[in-house]
This record gives C-alpha cells, sequence and structure tokens, in this order.
C-alpha cells in the first residue's frame, strides 16, 4: 500500500440519474469534492455542465434547485452517471484518481432499453469508451464541463450540442 491510499480515504460516488426513457447518457469520471459535499452531480457552481445543458435544451437549469434541474434534463431522455463508483483521490483533479472502480454498465443498461448514446465528459471519462461501445451504443466524447479545462465556454457549447443532437463527432 502507498502512502497516497493510506492517507487519502476511499471515495464512493453518487447514484445514477436516469429513468427507462433516456436515450443518452453523459458519463464524467467521478464527483470533486464539492459535488460530494452537496450529493449533486457538478455541484461545483463554476462547472460548465449545467451551463451547457440548460443552453443546449433552452431551460435555465443553472437556476434551478437540483432536484427541478435532474427531473428536466430526465425530461429531455438524458441520464447522469459516472465512470467510477467509487476511487482514491486527493484533491479534484481527474489525474489523481487511483484505484478506480468501475460502475456496473451492464446492470444500468438492462434497465434503460432505449439507451443508444453515450457521452463521455473529458478524456478521463472517454477511456471507457471501447468498453461501453461494446455493449452497442454509441460513444462520444465531449470537452470537459471542468473550468479546468480551459476551451472557451461557446466551443465546448458546440462541440456539447453537436454530440447531444445527434450532429458531427465531439471529440476534445
Amino acid at each position: 500500500m502507498n502512502t497516497t491510499t493510506r492517507e487519502t480515504p476511499r471515495l464512493s460516488g453518487l447514484a445514477p440519474v436516469f429513468d427507462a426513457s433516456i436515450r443518452c447518457l453523459i458519463l464524467g469520471s467521478f464527483p470533486s469534492p464539492a459535488s460530494l459535499a452537496a450529493r449533486q452531480y457538478y455541484g461545483h457552481r463554476q462547472n460548465h455542465f449545467w451551463k451547457l445543458l440548460g443552453a443546449i435544451f433552452a431551460e435555465p437549469l443553472y437556476d434551478l434547485p437540483y432536484p427541478a434541474r435532474t427531473r428536466r434534463v430526465l425530461a429531455h431522455r438524458v441520464g447522469i452517471w459516472d465512470v467510477y463508483r467509487a476511487c482514491i483521490r486527493p484533491g479534484a483533479l481527474d489525474a489523481d484518481i487511483r484505484a478506480g472502480e468501475a460502475n456496473d454498465f451492464a446492470a444500468l443498461f438492462a434497465r434503460t432499453p432505449l439507451l443508444a448514446r453515450v457521452c463521455f465528459n473529458g478524456r478521463v471519462a472517454a477511456k471507457f469508451a471501447p468498453q461501453l461501445a461494446r455493449f452497442g451504443l454509441e460513444t462520444r466524447v465531449l470537452p470537459s464541463s471542468s473550468p479546468a479545462y480551459t476551451l472557451p465556454f461557446a466551443s465546448k457549447l458546440e462541440l456539447w450540442r453537436a454530440a447531444l443532437c445527434g450532429g458531427g463527432k465531439a471529440e476534445n
């Protein structure tokens, strides 16, 4: 066992946001410390996730309470989850994720018969694209919604819109 493992506790992620009607699933890597503390996906107010989806869906998601946000996303047949159910991560950077334990995708997919597309929020999550493509799902890689990924918002929005709305391939 290394020093980081001894000093940093193993973290558990959040439950998926989905219902049987979703057609698209957005997978991040693992919730940030702010998201874990709030028990909300993309809970850090500077993360662009809710602003991106709000612009795509033409709804003020960023300004809504979290339960209303998730209801509105589900109304657009989009689910939210992460690739890791648990990991060791000192801090918020995806690059620091260690000993990641993958979520049970097969169990989720069995409960989402209309799911056709998985969009990965950033490159760390996208490492799972080949694995999930084996389920017969279309996969897209999105530029990270994190404010640490400095692509301008308008550029992120264009790529996210293309991926979620079925246009060209999104890449970062």
